[in-house]
Formats: structure tokens, C-alpha cells, sequence
């Protein structure tokens, strides 16, 4: 296959018309800017040139992209955003997160409400599988807290922004976990653990961070907590962490989130356990639908020559000599400023993986990188860089919560900086492996 910079130009268009309706937008002071065009439409242009560029037969083309679209890869990861959404939509509608949060701020005490405050926020997301579920469910807390202890609203705001793309990274039904363990073709245990090991140590420091930042005071909680209610996520994460396959598992979870909400909730009903299965599938339709439209875009280029175009970039780019093999250290750092650079561009963690994941395996099998290393860089950077972007949904949102300004409260989100730091020098140093 011959390399081509021609078979990009696709790409280049979807990243343009998404960018570009993105600053038109913010231009026009409108809010969540970089979403008034979602993905799924905006590609529909870079499909249509694709095609155009394509050899061979219209009916060939139209083949190669239909054969993308039904790639395995491509169509697990849809099945299991369905049964995410599903879970994550029952365990919510029968108080699961509002069980959580309670019994989160039942047991911080008075000296570490920051910290505390990171710990519910990295809890929720792990076992919620979402950061944008878990800062709506806790910025407005965030907001209360800091009117109630002194503490800076963007403090308290970023410290929430933190500990869910804490607990985003790690879960193993967050669709960016879903994505980069399906496009590096790897089990999600494997990566959770890789992951926790160089999250948790950031983690870590980001809680000694907000010890010494932070100030005292009461949280007040809810005073009745049915634990019950819980029950569901940590039994998705544990049946996850054993080995069992993460279809059977998030099935497992919607089952038992619907046995307890029949028996505990008296208006809850199969009628109504169907519906919110429903509206957990209608939740993932936009990542769905752009993961496939992706999966047939990619195949069209790769056909065209785009990825050999940029695996020869990059190995010129990482290669000190001509005849020195490249190691797996650039390898490593081409995977993550892959995943940062598309990151950047589109202001979507998920979206970024999904784009970059065909090019990150390439560069992982020719550079020597472990498929679980690739994807835990891949989450991590994407994770990284969404902390960082004042245009990005999770402080977009964040920022709405508390009234602020998203450029005042990026400064104040400590845990991305510190686990980009720890990335880097886990990448440094080669560990850790496996």
C-alpha cells in the first residue's frame, strides 16, 4: 500500500468543520460552543470526500466503508456503550447516585473537605462510568461547600472536575475506557490496573494538594442512606476487576439495579425499568453513531494510504539516526501526543480516542508497545488534556455550576496537571510495564 498524504484530507475537513463551527460559535458568545454541531453530522462532509478519493468502483468504496463500519472492534464497543448506558441510566433512576453522594459526605470529616470532596467525585465517576454525570451531580455540592467554608469556588469547583476525570480514567464502563481498550484490543482489567498505576500515585499528591489548601468545615448529608442503593456499582466494579467478560458484567449490573429498585421504590415497575434502559441507549446514540461513522472513515483512509502516511512520519520523527530502531519510549510518546493533539481539536476525550486508536495500534505494533500500555496512555492523555481546555465539556459545565468563568477555573484543577506529570515520567522511565 502506498503512503498518501491525499487520504487525510478527509480527516483534516472533519476536524476543520468541527473546530471551525466551534469558534464561530464561542465568537457568538453562545454556551457549550464547540456542541452546537455534533460529531455525527459534522463527519457526514469527510465521508463524501473520502469516497471521492477512494480508487476503484463506487460499489467498492461503498464496501470498504460499510466493511469498517462492521469491524468487530467497531461493533463491540458499540454493544457494550448500550449496556453502559443502560446501567449507568438505572442505577441513577433509582437514587444510586444520590445514595453515593450521601454516604460520601456522611463520612468526610471536618479537616478534609477538599480531599474529601476529590474522594466522592473519583468514587461516583468510577462506579458511574461518567465525569459529566458526577460534576452535575456534585458542583452544585462543590458550590455549597465553598459558600458554607470559605473556601474558593474554583478551588472547590476544580477539586470536583478532578476527582471525575479521576474516576472516568479508571472505570471500566467509561466510554473512554470502552474505546481504548476496544481500538488497542486489550481487556479492560488489564488496563485499570496499569492505569491505577500511575493515577493513583497522582492522586495521591492531589490530595495532600488540597490538605494544605483547603479549610474546615460541616457538609451536611442526607440523614437517611440506603445502602442498597450502592449495592449495583460496587458490584460492577468488582465483578470487572475478577475477570468475568464486561458484557456479562454491565448486564449483571442493569439485572440487580432493577431487582433493588422494584423492591425498594414502590412506583418502580419492568415498565419503568424498560424505560430507563431505553434512555440509557438513547444517552450513548451521538458515540455510537461517530464510533461507526468513524470505523468506515478510517477504513476508506487506510485504504487510501493515510495511516502508512503518518506511520512514516512519525518513525523519521522518533528515529535519532538512520539506522537506529526506534524504541518503545517513542512509541509511547507518539500514542500520547497523538491522542493529545486530536484532543485539543475536537475538546472530546472519547471522540479524541476513537479518531486516534487505528493509528495508536499501528504505532504500538511496530514500536513494540503493549496493547494495555497504549490504551492506559491513550485514556490518560486524553484525560489530561480535557482538563486543561476551557472549551471542553466537563469544565464547560463545571464552570456553569459555579457561575465562573472556564479559564479561572482551569487553574484550579490539579489533579490533570499532576497526572500528566506522572505519565510523562512513567514514559521516561518505562514503567510501569504491565
Amino acid at each position: 500500500m502506498k503512503a498518501s498524504p491525499v487520504a487525510l484530507l478527509p480527516l483534516i475537513l472533519f476536524l476543520a468543520m468541527f473546530i471551525g463551527s466551534g469558534i464561530y460559535y464561542q465568537n457568538q458568545a453562545v454556551e457549550f460552543a464547540f456542541y452546537q454541531i455534533s460529531a455525527p453530522v459534522a463527519i457526514l462532509p469527510a465521508i463524501v470526500l473520502a469516497m471521492l478519493l477512494a480508487k476503484g468502483p463506487l460499489n467498492d468504496r461503498i464496501e470498504t466503508f460499510i466493511k469498517g463500519i462492521g469491524d468487530n472492534t467497531i461493533i463491540t464497543m458499540v454493544v457494550i456503550y448500550l449496556l453502559a448506558g443502560g446501567f449507568a441510566s438505572v442505577a441513577k433512576a433509582i437514587g444510586g447516585v444520590d445514595a453515593t453522594v450521601s454516604l460520601g459526605l456522611s463520612l468526610i470529616p471536618d479537616p478534609l473537605v477538599l480531599p474529601g470532596l476529590f474522594m466522592i467525585s473519583a468514587f461516583i465517576a468510577t462506579a458511574m462510568g461518567t465525569s459529566m454525570g458526577t460534576i452535575a451531580a456534585m458542583a452544585p455540592i462543590a458550590v455549597g461547600v465553598s459558600d458554607a467554608t470559605g473556601i474558593d469556588v474554583a478551588l472547590a469547583a476544580g477539586t470536583v472536575v478532578g476527582g471525575a476525570m479521576f474516576g472516568d480514567n479508571l472505570s471500566i464502563i467509561s466510554d473512554t475506557t470502552i474505546a481504548a481498550t476496544r481500538t488497542q484490543g486489550c481487556e479492560m482489567r488489564d488496563k485499570f490496573r496499569l492505569n491505577a498505576k500511575i493515577a493513583i500515585p497522582a492522586a495521591l499528591l492531589t490530595l495532600g494538594l488540597l490538605f494544605s489548601l483547603g479549610g474546615s468545615g460541616s457538609v451536611a448529608a442526607k440523614e437517611e442512606i440506603n445502602l442498597l442503593l450502592v449495592l449495583p456499582y460496587v458490584a460492577v466494579l468488582v465483578m470487572a476487576l475478577s475477570g468475568l467478560n464486561v458484557m456479562l458484567v454491565l448486564l449483571s449490573g442493569i439485572v440487580m439495579a432493577g431487582v433493588i429498585g422494584m423492591s425498594q421504590l414502590p412506583d418502580y415497575t419492568v415498565a419503568q425499568l424498560s424505560k430507563d434502559i431505553y434512555a440509557g441507549y438513547t444517552g450513548m446514540q451521538e458515540i455510537m453513531i461517530l464510533s461507526m461513522l468513524i470505523g468506515g472513515l478510517g477504513a476508506l483512509m487506510k485504504a487510501r494510504g493515510g495511516v502508512e502516511y503518518i506511520a512514516g512520519i512519525i518513525d523519521r520523527l522518533t528515529r535519532r539516526k538512520h539506522d537506529t530502531e526506534p524504541s518503545p519510549r517513542s512509541g509511547e510518546i507518539s500514542i500520547g501526543a497523538a491522542v493529545a493533539l486530536t484532543n485539543m481539536a475536537t475538546a472530546n476525550n472519547t471522540v479524541a480516542i476513537v479518531l486516534s486508536g487505528s493509528l495508536a495500534k499501528d504505532i504500538a505494533s511496530r514500536y513494540g508497545v503493549d496493547p494495555k500500555r497504549s490504551a492506559s496512555l491513550m485514556d490518560i492523555f486524553s484525560c489530561v488534556v480535557q482538563g486543561f481546555i476551557p472549551y471542553g465539556a466537563q469544565v464547560l459545565l463545571a464552570a456553569s455550576i459555579a457561575q465562573l468563568s472556564p479559564l479561572a477555573l482551569v487553574g484550579s484543577i490539579y489533579y490533570c496537571g499532576l497526572l500528566g506529570i506522572a505519565a510523562i515520567i512513567s514514559i521516561v522511565i518505562g514503567k510501569p510495564k504491565g
